[in-house]
């Protein structure tokens, strides 16, 4: 889901994210916008378009959902929730009900699972 917390830039690039899952390219462009956070502009709407050329993606059709702000309640909502669980940074996991925040090792995950199944909790 997303955590858009950084301000506007984020929010649309949050939005823009899922105008290129309508092209089957979430993940690539995911990629893209954490490899280019740092360019000044990478944000902006011309910015954002230009990854999806970069991807290859159907630029026009991009263009149109990114304009359009179809996707702007979902980002929205998703950020609500993030924030109504207290979650204040990314990455973060809820794994049924227990919060593991940050880039964390898979035996931190074992040990998660592992007390879960201790517990009983399916």
């Amino acid at each position: 889901m997303h955590f858009a917390f950084l301000g506007p830039e984020s929010v649309r690039a949050a939005e823009a994210s899922e105008c290129a899952a309508e092209q089957d390219a979430f993940w690539p462009y995911h990629d893209e916008l954490f490899a280019r956070q740092t360019q000044s502009g990478a944000f902006s709407d011309e910015g954002l378009n230009q990854i999806a050329a970069d991807l290859g993606l159907d630029t026009a059709a991009f263009a149109e959902c990114l304009t359009s702000g179809r996707y702007a309640d979902l980002v929205a909502q998703d950020t609500a929730l993030a924030r109504s669980l207290q979650i204040g940074s990314t990455p973060t996991f809820l794994i049924n009900g227990q919060v593991v925040t940050g880039a964390v090792d898979l035996p931190i995950f074992e040990q998660v699972f592992q007390q879960l199944g201790a517990q009983g909790t399916p």
